[in-house]
């Protein structure tokens, strides 16, 4: 294992760590925006066309699984929950979706630690394919997915300030 590998991952971990429950220097943590919201706020339409906040939650536990599973047998496909799993609203989904989303990124980690550092350079799948987010590092993945977090959980955020 090289020391460039393993601090990377040390980075990555540290990155999605702070974007999930941490101090990131963006703003406030996807689990904070998350703390609080009613199951009537998260299925709630709030702009036409947008997510909403239980929409997010479940896109973000499907990638995240997906990246993890990635980690695990380096071939790139869609999540097998879908990009948008539909959000069905009520209590029970709510919580299952943010237990599913809290189970998603411990798993992701666990699969970070376990990949190899020497790897991380290495591509996931042959062609770039942006919305199957293919063809790139599993270092450029993994950033990406800390990056994916912050960029959900600000829509969270403003969504969630919209009820006051």
């Amino acid at each position: 294992m090289s020391g460039a590998g393993a601090a990377e991952r040390d980075t990555i971990l540290d990155e999605l760590r702070r974007a999930w429950d941490g101090d990131p220097w963006h703003g406030e943590p996807l689990r904070r925006v998350l703390d609080g919201v009613t199951a009537e706020q998260a299925a709630a339409r709030l702009l036409p066309g947008a997510h909403s906040i239980g929409e997010l939650v479940l896109h973000l536990g499907s990638w995240s699984r997906e990246v993890a599973r990635r980690l695990v047998d380096r071939v790139a496909r869609d999540p097998e929950d879908g990009d948008w799993p539909p959000f069905a609203g009520g209590e029970q989904p709510w919580r299952a979706a943010l237990d599913g989303l809290a189970r998603a990124h411990a798993e992701l980690l666990e699969a970070v630690e376990a990949f190899p550092p020497d790897e991380l350079s290495s591509r996931v799948g042959d062609e770039r394919d942006r919305p199957l987010g293919a063809g790139v590092s599993f270092a450029v993945m993994l950033h990406g997915t800390a990056q994916h977090y912050a960029y959900h959980a600000g829509q969270a955020a403003l969504l969630r300030k919209s009820f006051g």
